[in-house]
């Protein structure tokens, strides 16, 4: 593999970053010192009572995008409203005069008067800035489809356990002023439980309101199950993902895991870790056959909610077979959680050449040594996290948990650099300052043989 140039990364992206971070103005700064007044979120909060939501939400309010196929080629566009308002998506180049038109569908926002109102853009040019106009409203927003190909940089930022409180909020401003092609929340988006429909607009609504990048540009939104999305949090129903599934269902048509490929150099698998799909059966014999077909992608990513390797929660491993006495010492002895991923979904990461696992839940920021068999192996499957969007715990630490390498107690999201075969993976904090620097090349010796 060729060495990841560090040096030159931190005096060109970072430089970039750092540059639009001076670029917060007054609003961040005073929202920014709000935040440091009020006190750390420890713990998840409990389940909210059913609230009733605002009826006066105007599109663009609530204005996002996302995808359901190809993101080189398509783009889905979403609101939340009530009905009566515009019932067709006009779209054209940034720099053209043919405008075209798609009908919107509608479907029922539950709890509430509202209705989703969706419109999916096709047959669209990659690489290529557009504007969209929502029927014949003042409401015109830009977006851009992703490149054709990887040899094409981008970004784009990830994270987890967003909620809707300021710190969420400055994340999202931050994040927004990096200039991501998209992000990836992965799970527990606005703590709605499956049963608070305003807790679930409000997080909508914050995402359309700051989410957009200083050129203009919504910054699709793609995410997969937490707990908090679903009633009673795990081995629930379809239906329990009360709010999230009448949003997100383009993509999570028939399951509530599926991959999105972007083009043929970037695949992202997105799972389910037992909210509503077991993790055993189905959605596993389906990984394996998923990650199988695309093993040779240039970028294989896999996000997930509750981690394999939690930097907070207990964790108990079942010991690989011939592992040694020095090894297993290794191993911290306690029950917990992500044990069912360990034991049904890692050693598939590692079989196809997993580049990266995201995962979240935990509210931490951490990333772990490359792991084989739950140990440090070079050749191994980096696991980045832990869900701290807008949500904060304290985290065990590395001589407690040989498999993390580097963990803080931090509100955080990731930068994700993609140039050619080689990734980077920068944390950045909430008051801007660069966490950690990661990087991986290519596909691991191993996987080539």
């Amino acid at each position: 593999m060729r060495a990841l140039n560090r040096r030159a990364f931190l005096g060109t992206a970072l430089g970039g970053m750092t540059a639009a971070l001076a670029g917060h103005g007054r609003a961040v700064d005073n929202r920014i010192t709000e935040i440091n007044e009020i006190e750390e979120v420890e713990v998840a909060p409990p389940p909210r009572p059913v609230e009733v939501p605002p009826t006066t939400v105007s599109p663009r309010d609530t204005l996002f995008l996302t995808w359901q196929r190809d993101p080189t080629t398509t783009m889905t566009v979403q609101w939340i409203a009530p009905s009566g308002g515009p019932t067709s998506v006009r779209y054209v180049t940034r720099l053209g005069t043919d405008w075209r038109e798609v009908a919107t569908t509608t479907r029922p926002f539950p709890k509430t008067e509202l209705l989703v109102h969706r419109a999916e853009l096709t047959g669209l040019t990659p690489g290529t800035e557009y504007l969209l106009q929502l029927g014949t409203t003042e409401i015109v927003a830009r977006f851009r489809t992703m490149p054709a190909k990887a040899t094409d940089t981008f970004t784009f930022v990830t994270g987890g356990d967003s909620g809707v409180n300021p710190h969420a909020i400055a994340n999202n401003i931050l994040a927004a002023r990096q200039e991501p092609y998209f992000a990836l929340i992965a799970g527990d988006l606005g703590y709605d439980n499956g049963i608070s429909a305003k807790t679930a607009l409000a997080f909508i609504s914050n995402y359309a309101r700051h989410m957009i990048d200083p050129k203009g540009r919504l910054i699709p939104l793609i995410t997969c199950l937490g707990n908090h999305e679903v009633r009673g949090g795990y081995k629930g129903r379809r239906q329990d993902a009360t709010f999230f599934m009448p949003l997100f269902d383009g993509l999570y048509r028939d399951t509530t895991y599926n991959v999105l490929d972007f083009g043929d150099y970037l695949s992202l698998v997105l799972l389910d870790t037992g909210h509503v799909s077991p993790i055993a059966g189905e959605q596993t014999d389906w990984l394996a056959s998923t990650l199988k077909e695309r093993a040779e992608r240039p970028h294989l990513f896999v996000a997930n909610h509750v981690p394999a390797y939690p930097s907070y929660r207990p964790v108990k491993f079942t010991p690989p077979a011939g592992a040694s006495l020095v090894d297993l010492a290794r191993i911290p002895p306690s029950a917990g959680t992500g044990e069912d991923n360990r034991k049904h979904w890692c050693p598939l990461f590692e079989r196809y050449g997993v580049d990266v696992v995201l995962e979240h839940h935990d509210h931490t920021f951490k990333r772990t040594h490359p792991l084989k068999d739950g140990l440090r192996d070079k050749y191994g499957v980096p696991y980045l996290g832990d869900g701290s969007w807008g949500m904060l715990r304290t985290p065990a630490t590395p001589e407690a948990r040989p498999y993390l390498a580097h963990v803080s107690k931090s509100y955080h999201f990731t930068v994700h650099k993609l140039e050619g075969e080689q990734r980077y993976h920068v944390a950045i904090e909430e008051g801007g300052r660069v966490a950690d620097v990661y990087g991986t090349t290519g596909k691991r010796p191993a996987r080539r043989g």
